[in-house]
């Protein structure tokens, strides 16, 4: 009884959290990019399973976009911008960086 309270409890929890940096990145769609220089790529990576369950897809996913918004203000000098590039594996995920405003 145990094992399963707790990891309701830590499914619940918010792993990764946005910088005040990384909330100024925008996610967009590789369309809407065209007229922004692109700076490179990040891979994120997060937990997908703790204590061998799965964690919430969704929060997953979250957690990966956070994390890659965060990675683009503070590894790239003028990354503002991130689109997806790749599908979630194993808790793994491609973006890349752009500038966007005056690029």
């Amino acid at each position: 009884m145990f094992v399963p309270i707790v990891a309701i409890l830590v499914m619940g929890f918010k792993w990764v959290k946005l910088t005040p940096e990384g909330e100024k990145v925008r996610v967009l769609e590789a369309t809407e990019v065209a007229s922004c220089r692109k700076l490179g790529k990040t891979t994120v990576s997060v937990r997908a399973k703790l204590i061998g369950i799965k964690r919430n897809e969704k929060k997953v996913k979250r957690d990966l976009e956070y994390q890659a918004r965060n990675s683009a203000a503070a590894d790239f000098e003028a990354g503002d911008t991130i689109v997806v590039i790749s599908a979630v594996t194993d808790g793994k995920q491609k973006f890349d960086v752009y500038k966007c405003v005056n690029p």
